[in-house]
């Protein structure tokens, strides 16, 4: 056997020969050199901002030949809302003035945010097609028709389910010979999407990047949201209670879940990611069944993204980046929806590429762009305790394929001993924990159910404490302090913490208070001295504050620009140009 190696132009080819056999693989470019362009052709693009008009009237034109629909011999012209009018309107509220309006699914849904300044309550408008009589009798034929279509139809796994739809639909109303003039076409496609391919009438609030949350309380209630800018908001949308009952037994199927009178409640993921926990009937919750949605992002949060909204500084950011890179175990603290899991999985970034990691969890929310990375995630009993598959039995299992990283979405129980147990024999893990103060982390995990040893909760290197609280009559996110675990006093038996940093509630500032041993401890071993260490936290600060400043936010280009640095650092600054 003979290999042969070429290299040029950043590009790596190697040819392996074999009697009867030649195969040549082209490896991807050198992973420094790309993550490095793409960061710096944004900034460029952003800087320049060349050629926009030109680039948003091309956008327009493949979006209008994308909307010109043929199939099955129907030709439909593109929707223009000049010639056509307008799909949603928004009806005036009395008592309420609009205060923003934006797009949800253009040119079909849109939201208005209302304000009623004698009650100082703001409503979330819904705003989405509004069908005349004959478009509402149309949309319930072709509804009712469908079902039974979809039913004996086999779906094709490798076209997109949107398309085979819109081709039913299609097919429906030329064997019916529907006549229907192009604005009653866009609104049935629409709502016929709406319903049999996303949430039905909560698709606009999935849709929407600013809502946090989803909750309904029961039938005949408005449906609440958590918004980012208005938090707890009422909705437009409220549900009957034939028509919840229905809706959250199909939830339940979209979540490949089973919900009935027998076990009412359910906790589940939605398919886009998103959690959901879901009650049916009267049997738990007096007010007829009940759902809470906390939604999934897209694109996964990154430590700019937390930088930019100051739950973190870009000192703490760097800080925690040195540390973890150097193989730091961390818990993130604090009460509910205080953000940890988010800091956990943005944080994250900053894991070696190539280091073995392993993440356990009751519900998928973490997302990592590392490959060498198995997402685990817990299973109900089929029936009783048979082919129960719990966090304790993951985590047995994730021991014996040796990951250098562990992260535990949230421990509770008899795991967290196997999880210190883990830290004290050389894993790196990070885990989430609700508890509001650093004593009271420490509180929760000697006592049952957790009952982890005193002595194996030294193994801990960090502790985060975050929490929703006020600046600026605002609601915000923060990360309170982080403290370092130091050592078990051997007299007293206490353990000794120190706070690194800390957050300063009035000038809205996060302030380095004290040393880090975690910092003199990879000093030490990496044989730096004190001037190199803060030379290494300075570099990386900079390279933090740079992909800030230029709003550089998508997790593949920050994790290339970590990964690049972890590999060459000079070149890194050098191509940025950070000194």
């Amino acid at each position: 056997m003979m290999l042969h190696y070429y290299h040029k132009d950043s590009m790596k080819l190697f040819r392996r020969k074999n009697p009867g056999v030649q195969q040549v693989i082209e490896v991807e470019k050198d992973e420094v050199s790309q993550a490095l362009a793409e960061v710096v052709s944004e900034v460029e693009k952003k800087e320049k901002k060349l050629g926009w008009k030109e680039r948003r009237k091309e956008k327009k034109k493949e979006k209008k030949e994308k909307l010109k629909i043929r199939r099955k011999g129907i030709e439909v012209e593109p929707y223009d809302p000049e010639k056509h009018g307008e799909l949603a309107i928004a009806p005036e509220v009395e008592g309420y003035k609009e205060v923003e309006r934006y797009w949800l699914e253009k040119p079909y849904a849109f939201a208005s945010i209302l304000f009623n300044e004698d009650e100082n309550d703001y409503l979330y408008q819904v705003n989405e097609p509004t069908l005349n009589p004959f478009e509402m009798e149309v949309r319930n034929e072709i509804e009712e028709k469908l079902r039974d279509v979809l039913i004996l139809e086999e779906v094709n796994p490798f076209v997109d389910k949107e398309e085979q739809l819109i081709e039913a639909v299609n097919q429906m109303i030329k064997d019916f010979r529907i006549k229907i003039d192009p604005v009653t076409y866009y609104k049935i496609i629409y709502y016929m999407v709406r319903d049999f391919i996303h949430y039905g009438k909560l698709t606009p609030l999935m849709k929407d990047p600013l809502i946090e949350d989803i909750s309904c309380n029961g039938y005949g209630i408005p449906v609440y949201v958590f918004h980012r800018n208005y938090m707890n908001v009422s909705t437009n949308i409220v549900f009957e209670e034939e028509e919840l009952n229905s809706y959250v037994i199909s939830l339940a199927q979209k979540s490949g879940k089973h919900i009935s009178i027998a076990e009412p409640m359910v906790d589940a993921s939605l398919p886009d990611g998103s959690r959901i926990q879901m009650t049916l009937g009267k049997e738990v919750t007096s007010h007829g069944s009940t759902f809470t949605i906390r939604k999934f992002r897209d694109e996964p949060i990154t430590p700019i993204h937390l930088i930019k909204w100051g739950t973190f500084s870009s000192e703490e950011m760097a800080y925690l980046w040195i540390c973890i890179e150097n193989s730091k175990s961390l818990i993130f603290a604090g009460g509910t929806a205080s953000g940890k899991t988010t800091s956990m999985n943005a944080i994250s970034l900053f894991i070696p590429k190539k280091a073995k990691i392993v993440s356990i969890e009751d519900t998928r929310e973490l997302m990592l762009p590392h490959e060498n990375w198995i997402p685990a995630v817990t299973r109900d009993a089929f029936q009783g305790e048979i082919g129960k598959i719990d966090m304790y039995d993951l985590l047995r299992a994730a021991l014996r394929q040796r990951p250098e990283y562990i992260l535990v979405g949230e421990v509770r129980g008899k795991e967290a001993l196997t999880l210190f147990q883990a830290m004290a024999t050389g894993h790196t893990t990070y885990s989430t924990l609700h508890a509001d103060s650093v004593s009271g982390v420490i509180h929760r995990l000697e006592n049952p159910p957790i009952n982890v040893p005193r002595p194996m909760i030294e193994a801990l290197d960090i502790i985060s404490i975050q929490a929703q609280t006020y600046t600026g009559g605002k609601r915000v996110r923060r990360n309170i302090e982080l403290t370092e675990i130091v050592d078990l006093d051997p007299h007293t038996k206490m353990l000794r913490t120190s706070t690194v940093f800390a957050w300063d509630s009035v000038k809205d500032e996060h302030k380095m208070v004290g040393n880090s041993k975690a910092l003199e401890d990879i000093k030490t071993h990496r044989g730096w001295t004190t001037k190199e260490l803060e030379f290494e936290m300075d570099r990386r600060r900079k390279i933090l504050e740079f992909l800030a400043e230029k709003d550089i936010m998508d997790y593949k280009r920050v994790s290339g620009v970590v990964h690049a640095y972890q590999n060459k650092p000079d070149k890194v600054l050098k191509q940025l140009g950070i000194e």
